[in-house]
């Protein structure tokens, strides 16, 4: 069977797995969506009520019975329905299996009389790189449909423990290594707040469920949390499990894929990182170090808060790409805020970040194709445009010297830049508690148009933890662009040409809260306090 006729088979099974009474008789002519579940008649109004409701508040509910995980779990399953038919999100639908787990779980608090975990009831939506036993994982590539898991992944059986309901699997890019989220199989996700603009990726319908309270948490993690007005957090590696997750690349060492949530709170994202380390997922992970919830850690900064005590360093420009203007001022209004709450802020000098893109970008594109162009070549499906643009099979492959000298090019690099942190330190007398900055050059993007990831990419090749947290919208009226504008390489000349404020007009602008390796907990509670202060 040609891959067209098994892509088209797999795409109508998922639109077919919506019952009738939750779909939509006709689709919005509106560029935005996000008041379809309101206005469609699908969901009554204690449904609305609970899909926009934070995790944490649904938990407190459902460990004392005072809402049903049936409930929750319909009304999250009812959205995430009108959700795929508005901005094709899934890369499956599981309602028969979701309510039947939130069945048990019902009759387990009866029983019990308490909770199965801490996610106890809690929908929790799923990257289609998680793997479900007895569920496939396509991760959008045609060649991988059919193939059912045998076991979950790490992280999926310790959210099982925790009680949680898996009801869907989201969108990914053909590869997961894009920005955008668009495949063969399932075609293009598109952003809820206007179809016309990209989700991000790799986790774009995460990104998109989220935003459009399809979901509550979900996973992972910057671009999709920054074009969709969430919060999201990339912890470094070996804080979250990552263990029997698909991915391309498998075996590539030098710069480490991590999971993290996206939600709509930094408590919500505290809840499922709280969550899964009372499961000490070191003990199922090898790479996982052995590292519970610190608390103290949290307290320590919240203490620095209190007193007007933080120092937080900031850079607009990576000496690259130059942001787009709802960006700069993004960054700017975040600064301000944070002065005003009588914190010390300082301009922070990015170290040798171009030096880290193009480091990252040899590493990803080192065995020339082979393992991408595999996974297209068991259908007979093509690349996508992006990734043609990231992975260039031609390229000549890195021999196992030259891959060795770009993890040794990696490590120095770390080192310096903790060098240059110290350097600073001792420069200003203060120590430097974390870092604002872009983490992308523009707000929700248009279609075919990321060209650059750098704002993301330095801070994979340091390890760093970085929380995402959403800060404005792009306004036409303010954010008019810079006259006589000098591009700094031929990359800052593309993505500035790319910029039209009629066109972005709305779109969602984010920050990245960046801190040390680790440092989960402090920069969690820095995030809190600066969504606190731009939105009180």
């Amino acid at each position: 069977m040609a891959w067209e006729d098994v892509a088209l088979k797999q795409k109508t099974r998922v639109s077919d797995a919506i019952p009738t009474e939750w779909r939509l008789k006709s689709l919005p002519s509106t560029d935005s969506v996000m008041d379809v579940p309101k206005e469609s008649g699908i969901l009554t109004p204690e449904e609305l009520a609970i899909t926009e409701s934070f995790a944490a508040d649904l938990v407190k509910d459902l460990a004392v019975g005072k809402l049903s995980s049936v409930a929750v779990t319909t009304a999250f399953c009812k959205r995430a329905a009108l959700a795929h038919q508005l901005v094709n999100c899934l890369h499956d639908f599981l309602p028969d299996f979701a309510l039947a787990r939130a069945k048990y779980l019902d009759e387990y608090l009866a029983t019990h009389k308490k909770p199965i975990g801490p996610l106890h009831g809690l929908p929790i939506s799923l990257k289609d790189q998680c793997r479900i036993k007895g569920f496939e994982t396509t991760m959008g590539y045609a060649g991988w449909i059919g193939k059912i898991d045998s076991e979950n992944s790490v992280l999926v059986d310790l959210l099982d423990k925790a009680g949680a309901v898996f009801y869907v699997k989201t969108s990914v890019p053909q590869s997961l290594m894009v920005c955008e989220t668009v495949n063969n199989v399932f075609g293009r996700t598109v952003n809820p707040r206007n179809k016309n603009w990209s989700c991000g990726g790799s986790s774009g319908g995460e990104g998109a469920i989220i935003g459009f309270r399809g979901g509550v948490i979900g996973g992972s993690i910057r671009v999709p949390a920054a074009f969709n007005a969430v919060y999201g957090i990339r912890p470094s590696h070996g804080r979250l499990p990552y263990a029997k997750l698909a991915n391309s690349m498998e075996g590539q060492e030098t710069i480490h894929s991590v999971c993290g949530p996206l939600a709509h709170s930094v408590g919500d994202l505290r809840l499922f990182m709280a969550s899964v380390l009372e499961q000490q997922p070191w003990n199922f992970d090898s790479k996982v170090v052995p590292m519970p919830w610190r608390q103290a850690e949290e307290e320590s900064i919240r203490v620095k808060i209190s007193s007007g005590g933080l120092t937080v360093g900031f850079y607009s420009c990576d000496g690259n790409v130059t942001p787009h203007p709802p960006i700069q001022r993004a960054v700017q209004t975040v600064v301000d805020k944070l002065k005003g709450a009588g914190h010390t802020i300082l301009s922070w000098e990015p170290y040798k970040h171009p030096f880290a893109v193009d480091l990252a970008n040899r590493v990803y594109a080192s065995d020339g194709g082979t393992d991408i162009y595999a996974a297209l070549n068991l259908s007979g499906e093509p690349a996508i445009p992006n990734i043609k643009d990231l992975v260039n099979p031609n390229l000549k492959k890195l021999d196992l010297n030259e891959v060795w000298q770009c993890q040794l090019d990696k490590w120095n690099y770390q080192m310096e830049y903790l060098s240059a942190i110290r350097d600073f330190e001792a420069k200003t007398g203060r120590i430097l508690d974390a870092i604002v900055a872009p983490i992308t050059p523009t707000a929700a993007i248009r279609h075919n148009q990321f060209k650059y990831y750098g704002y993301a990419t330095a801070i994979n090749v340091l390890d760093f933890t970085s929380v995402v947290v959403p800060v404005t919208f792009a306004d036409k009226n303010v954010d008019v662009g810079p006259k006589n504008f000098v591009p700094l390489t031929d990359m800052d000349a593309a993505v500035h040409e790319e910029y039209d404020p009629e066109v972005y007009h709305g779109a969602p602008a984010a920050v990245q809260i960046i801190g040390r390796r680790f440092t989960e907990e402090r920069i969690m509670a820095i995030a809190e306090e600066v969504g606190r202060l731009l939105h009180s």
